[in-house]
């Protein structure tokens, strides 16, 4: 009897993702905010059916009380928080607090069925961190001079890189963590919001050569620190998200071209100076001439991809712990064997959604210091989920970052939170200027709103924080 629910479940979760990823997409062909308002309902609905079907079956195979509590606790805080958000900030975007809370939930589940006792641990994680981080929209909206705080974002994050370069524990080749009295915590995933600021304060302000260069140096100096921790992925992340700030600021396709080329230059060093990144590399091109060592990680997360099929082998039916880390860098590859290549692309979906609709934010802010965080994050956030699911499919060299909201880890969660919530932060100022302005100006309709008047907006307002400065 429980293997037949555990079979019928498999169909109940992938309906239940396909529902809400088109539901994600369809948000944005509407223009009626009732309409749009019970999307996000069914969705919110979406996520705590998921959550009760995924972990009714979990505790049928396990039979461990702590899974229940686990489920009540999750259900209770999905309901509070997506509640509370909306009720507190009226014109916060909903559908990337759903968006948000599909990823955290998938995560949990899959961790329960991995390690429950991670999977709580993950749990009060993602607790503090979505306490921590629930002023930052209000920060964001009320505080007006944070394009004058570039030597403060330069500062935490050149100090915090330093640290972990003179300070950090070595993880699989690379420094990335510092230690304190029994807990770690991966400052690079922090500066990355604050690099982004400090990219979009400079640039904000002014485009001519000589701030370009210092600006360059600066970034570039960042990405030196983290080569030099071997924190290649989380390099490769600041560079791609600044040369697109660069680019938009500027309009020059040239950067983009003088990046790409860099990019080439310093893959060809990495290769040829580090020892665990020629490893990665053999391990991408041919996983199967060194199975037992080099490719163990990887083939065996295309084994558990292939495995799972379009409907996977359903939770608690595969063997995704023979993964090497698999609760970190190579969660998308369990998912996608025990839940299936439908449930993973729905996931693929509801991460392109996110960004889009950071992009969507991006375009229509006035400031072009806000415009540029919501560019940077936005990038950020894109080639990190890239890094991740390319590195698990093989489709480019594992790169060891985590799947935002998903992956284990209570750096990679808080990151992610501050991150969207800035998204949402921004969101809250375009909304709240289009209401003092008596629009109804929605950030999903180019073609019924905007126009040249966004441009006198903006040179009110950049004029007005340049005097402030």
């Amino acid at each position: 009897m429980i293997n037949i629910y555990i079979e019928i479940s498999k169909y109940l979760i992938i309906i239940i993702m396909a529902l809400y990823t088109f539901c994600n997409f369809r948000y944005f062909g509407v223009a009626d905010d009732t309409a749009r308002d019970e999307y996000c309902r069914f969705q919110r609905r979406s996520v705590l059916l998921l959550q009760l079907i995924s972990y009714s079956v979990i505790f049928l195979k396990t039979n461990d009380n702590r899974v229940i509590v686990l489920f009540l606790l999750s259900a209770v805080f999905t309901a509070t928080y997506l509640k509370l958000s909306v009720l507190f900030y009226k014109n916060i975007s909903k559908l990337l607090l759903n968006n948000m809370c599909m990823l955290l939930s998938l995560g949990m589940i899959m961790l329960t069925r991995l390690d429950i006792k991670d999977a709580m641990r993950q749990f009060v994680i993602i607790v503090i961190s979505a306490v921590a981080t629930w002023i930052i929209p209000l920060v964001i909206d009320k505080v007006w001079g944070l394009i004058s705080w570039s030597f403060l974002y330069i500062g935490l994050g050149i100090v915090l890189l330093l640290a972990v370069l003179f300070t950090g524990s070595v993880t699989y080749g690379a420094k990335m963590a510092l230690s304190f009295g029994g807990f770690s915590f991966q400052p690079a995933e922090f500066v990355k919001i604050t690099f982004v600021f400090f990219a979009a304060s400079m640039l904000g302000r002014s485009v001519d050569f000589k701030n370009i260069f210092i600006t360059s140096s600066i970034a570039a100096l960042h990405v030196l620190i983290l080569i030099a921790c071997r924190d290649l992925g989380t390099a490769l992340i600041f560079f791609m998200a600044y040369v697109i700030i660069l680019y938009i600021a500027t309009g020059r396709k040239l950067y983009v071209f003088l990046g790409g080329g860099m990019f080439s230059l310093a893959s060809l060093g990495a290769y040829r100076m580090f020892s665990h990144v020629r490893t990665r590399v053999e391990a991408w091109i041919d996983p199967w001439s060194d199975i037992t060592n080099k490719g163990y990680q990887i083939a065996h997360s295309l084994f558990a991809i292939g495995t799972g099929g379009f409907a996977g082998m359903g939770l608690m039916q595969g063997m995704p712990e023979r993964i090497p880390i698999v609760e970190k860098d190579f969660i998308f590859s369990a998912i996608s064997e025990e839940m299936g290549a439908a449930v993973a692309l729905c996931i693929i979906l509801i991460c392109l959604g996110c960004f889009l609709q950071m992009m969507t934010i991006a375009t229509y802010m006035d400031m072009s210091f806000y415009k540029l965080v919501a560019v940077g994050l936005g990038f950020e956030y894109a080639v990190q989920v890239f890094l991740t699911i390319g590195g698990v499919t093989k489709f480019i060299p594992s790169t060891g970052v985590t799947l935002p909201f998903v992956s284990y880890g209570g750096s990679s969660i808080l990151s992610s939170f501050i991150l969207f919530m800035t998204i949402e932060g921004l969101y809250l100022i375009k909304k709240n200027e289009d209401e003092a302005f008596g629009d109804e100006y929605d950030l999903s309709y180019d073609e019924e709103y905007g126009g040249e008047d966004d441009s006198v907006y903006e040179s009110e307002y950049e004029a007005d924080d340049r005097e402030e400065i």
